[in-house]
């Protein structure tokens, strides 16, 4: 995949490298307590990045990123960059279906959805709006199927990761985060 300038010298995907940036990169892979990577931050004034400076979180798992921090309805990607600075992006698709059935008036925006690999092709995704469109159509779909009785709000999230499933194919990749959903 195409990095888009995130790479040892470009941490945080600026075109050309900055020393300040830099050394900034450093420290905080070298920070072991949150107190030293609150110093590294405190009151310096970075130019804007295409990827944030601060981090939101330390030392913490992808799963509890994914699980307790991604919110899949207003993030519309996740990139994960590993420490050889190969990037693996994701589209999130959230499994609330408030706007999708009348029985339903509310949903969890943070662990409720799925993460579907992205697929590039000359640093540009490939078949994404295809995705995009086939998962609006599966959240119309559930969303009848509550309607009429088909389907419970509790199953709701099983169905829509089985279609999903069933149609990545198997260059894709798909990580399923549910939140505990309770049948009303």
């Amino acid at each position: 995949m195409n990095s888009g300038g995130i790479t040892a010298e470009t941490p945080f995907g600026r075109e050309s490298p900055d020393e300040a940036l830099q050394s900034l990169f450093d420290g905080l892979r070298e920070a072991e307590t949150d107190r030293e990577l609150d110093a590294l931050l405190d009151g310096r004034e970075y130019p804007n990045q295409p990827v944030d400076i601060e981090p939101w979180d330390s030392r913490c798992t992808l799963e509890a990123i994914i699980s307790e921090r991604l919110d899949f309805l207003h993030h519309e990607a996740f990139y994960v960059v590993d420490v050889n600075f190969e990037v693996t992006a994701y589209r999130t698709h959230w499994f609330g279906l408030q706007y999708d059935s009348a029985l339903i008036d509310e949903a969890p925006t943070i662990g409720n959805g799925v993460l579907r690999t992205v697929r590039w092709y000359d640093g540009e995704p490939v078949g994404d709006g295809f995705a995009q469109g086939e998962f609006r159509a599966l959240k119309d779909i559930a969303g009848e199927l509550i309607d009429q009785g088909v389907l419970t709000r509790a199953e709701a999230p099983g169905y829509l990761e089985r279609k999903l499933d069933e149609w990545v194919g198997e260059d894709d990749e798909l990580v399923v985060r549910t939140a505990a959903l309770v049948d009303r």
